[in-house]
């Protein structure tokens, strides 16, 4: 029973210039606009990065899950880490057993999402999902729409390698997520506890810039370093040792 990552979500108060930050940066484009994700008062782009996804998602009305977020969080940031499962049956189960509710559930015959709600996970909005096709790292995702592919470019960031998750208390959010999931924490070169995934690895770190628990940061594999930062500088984007940051989320390139 794999877990992949597969999509990032961010959340922004102003979809177009985050959109414009992303593809002069990373040199990323628009795959899909999903038009069914207005249902929760919200728009949304998505970036190929190679056979994995970065979504952006703004509110366009009041009273949104997305637009109370931005207002817990400070402004623009980190939203949703979202993983691909070859067995949604037995991940839904052990959401039963373990008593954590769902914010949004959907089955059906190519996808199945479960959307798990934060308060009773920590860290950030997380979410298992399946997709048929899913043994093929690069298989569909419905999220993503039918014609993704034709927008990969993968010059300046390949791939997506880590997600960095702050708290207060990383020691107790790690530990739920590894009870959720199934895989045994270990801790990484700084003491920090990590969980590897297929294709990734979800580190929880105690915040050190200010703002609440959330997703703070993703790990990116870079082609072109010096070309990312030399246009997060030419945009007035906060660039430091190796990093930008875009939409309130740190880029760690690799």
């Amino acid at each position: 029973m794999w877990l992949r990552l597969r999509q990032i979500a961010v959340v922004a108060h102003d979809i177009e210039s985050v959109t414009a930050d992303i593809q002069a940066v990373f040199g990323l484009e628009v795959g899909h606009i999903d038009p069914g994700v207005g249902t929760f008062g919200l728009e949304n782009r998505i970036f190929p990065i190679g056979t994995q996804f970065l979504e952006v998602v703004a509110p366009t009305q009041e009273g949104t899950a997305g637009g109370r977020y931005l207002d817990r969080r400070g402004g623009d940031g980190g939203y949703m880490v979202i993983t691909q499962t070859d067995q949604h049956a037995a991940r839904k189960k052990r959401i039963r057993d373990l008593d954590i509710r769902t914010v949004a559930e959907g089955d059906g015959d190519e996808y199945c999402i479960m959307q798990l709600h934060p308060k009773d996970t920590g860290g950030s909005f997380f979410e298992i999902d399946w997709a048929i096709g899913g043994e093929k790292p690069g298989g569909p995702w419905s999220p993503a729409g039918k014609d993704w592919q034709a927008a990969i470019r993968t010059d300046v960031v390949s791939s997506i390698s880590g997600v960095e998750i702050q708290s207060p208390e990383p020691k107790k959010v790690a530990r739920r997520w590894s009870e959720i999931v199934e895989i045994p924490l270990k801790t990484d070169t700084h003491g920090n506890f990590v969980l590897e995934l297929e294709n990734a690895g979800i580190r929880f770190v105690e915040g050190s810039d200010g703002r609440p628990e959330g997703l703070g940061g993703i790990d990116v594999v870079a082609q072109d370093k010096e070309r990312a930062i030399s246009a997060a500088k030419e945009r007035g984007l906060e660039t430091f040792n190796d990093t930008v940051v875009v939409c309130g989320l740190r880029f760690y390139m690799r």
